[in-house]
């Protein structure tokens, strides 16, 4: 096997994640719960979460945050490939304000980069890494050249993720590398009927292209130029809620690692990712001290919005209707840039932190990944149902990243003084959502 870094790069990963340890975290929103977010932490995050700041950014569920107004609107699609020479297109969740002028992508955990790749870092007893672009896609094509990781417990994805919890996925289960699994939601609701499985070559010793041709009546999922399988919006009306169930609003493009196969997690989870996984001896941790994805390149190709669209500008998304369907989007020109972590959509330029004691400004990773249910007993009925997996729904479906979830301390840098929660009328950017450590 190649090793991937020599000694001072893994010195530096090791180094970063150190303290990437995995948390226990309690939801304060979203449907399981019945429960939208307080006046004093207004924004639901994707992990179900209440805060300010980076909780309503990316992610921001508008269902279950106070009112859909205080997530901040969202830069809309622009055309792009990415390269990884260097981190200068990558931001730290740390840091990133909305500015999507300034970087391409928001990293969440650990990255190094290397033959113009950025390699995804899972280090031992980290919750992994996720890859979010600042920009969201409103139908269009995206594709992403990459190795997937292996190893048992170990799952890798390339999806899109709206903030109504619309879905679109790949998703590769580290103990079998023979296999690409396909996937999509509506709203988050938990249907495991929607998955596919599909014949590919070695997907962690190979490089290959995942597409996914994301269009207004219709879904493709292609692999290096193959088409597997596609989705005809049509199929997909509700004759009950007269609706049309199927993949319809504002989407952030991630590509994460993350740890399935934790003692933590529930048996069906375990299950489904292929067993728990070997953080000691397995020999990627052995020779590299991780696992790992491997990026080579992401392409994202913007489709012009449905002709009906709400258009009244051309720099942000938001939502008419928190009923989250393709005609209540709207295109405007409103501001996607906070002036601190304190602020919202609702003051973007707050600035002034006086009663926020205790509120906590960045949400941490969950342990079901960017797009998967809590560990939850749903994994094991999906698997012995249908031997199908996908990613699920968030944490907004109705399934709770309880108990059995986690987030993820990141980049704990004493240097700069970080704090995660609002400490009188100081504020500093968030490390982690503070919790009980499990491991």
């Amino acid at each position: 096997m190649v090793r991937l870094l020599d000694a001072a790069l893994l010195g530096a990963v090791l180094l970063s994640s150190a303290v990437n340890a995995v948390d226990k975290i309690i939801q304060d929103c979203g449907s399981s719960l019945g429960a939208r977010c307080p006046e004093s932490k207004p924004c639901c995050s994707q992990y179900g979460q209440c805060g300010v700041g980076a909780f309503c950014l990316g992610g921001c569920d508008p269902k279950w945050s106070l009112t859909k107004d205080y997530c901040v609107p969202h830069p809309t699609c622009k055309s792009k490939v990415s390269r990884f020479p260097n981190d200068k297109s990558v931001i730290s969740k740390l840091k990133y304000l909305g500015d999507a002028s300034k970087h391409d992508w928001v990293l969440e955990g650990a990255a190094v980069y290397h033959d113009n790749q950025i390699i995804l870092t899972m280090p031992k007893n980290s919750a992994g890494a996720v890859l979010s672009s600042t920009e969201y896609v409103w139908y269009g094509k995206i594709s992403a050249t990459l190795r997937t990781s292996r190893g048992a417990g170990v799952v890798s994805s390339f999806i899109t993720m709206s903030d109504m919890k619309d879905e679109i996925d790949f998703e590769w289960i580290g103990d079998n590398l023979q296999k690409t699994e396909s996937n999509w939601y509506w709203q988050g609701v938990p249907d495991y009927t929607h998955g596919g499985k599909h014949e590919v070559k070695d997907t962690f010793a190979s490089f290959h292209t995942y597409e996914i041709d994301w269009q207004p009546e219709m879904v493709r999922w292609s692999i290096d130029g193959k088409e597997l399988r596609r989705l005809e919006k049509k199929s997909t009306y509700n004759e009950t809620s007269k609706t049309y169930q199927f993949p319809q609003t504002p989407s952030r493009v991630q590509l994460s690692l993350w740890p399935g196969g934790l003692e933590s997690n529930a048996e069906g989870t375990v299950k489904w990712a292929g067993g728990y996984i070997d953080w000691d001896n397995h020999v990627d941790m052995k020779t590299n001290g991780y696992y790992s994805v491997i990026v080579k390149e992401i392409s994202i190709e913007c489709y012009n919005p449905p002709a009906n669209a709400q258009k009244k500008g051309d720099k942000a998304y938001t939502y008419s209707s928190e009923r989250g369907l393709e005609a209540d989007v709207v295109i405007s020109n409103e501001q996607t840039v906070l002036k601190t972590l304190i602020g919202t959509g609702m003051n973007m330029t707050a600035d002034d932190a006086t009663g926020l004691e205790g509120v906590e400004t960045i949400p941490g990773l969950s342990s079901a990944g960017t797009g998967a249910t809590s560990v939850s007993k749903d994994r094991e009925e999906q698997t012995s149902n249908d031997g199908s997996s996908g990613s699920g729904s968030s944490s907004g479906t109705g399934r709770a990243v309880g108990p059995g979830g986690f987030s993820q301390n990141l980049e704990n840098d004493k240097s700069e003084a970080p704090a995660n929660k609002m400490q009188g009328s100081m504020f500093a950017i968030i490390i982690a959502v503070a919790a009980i450590i499990v491991i």
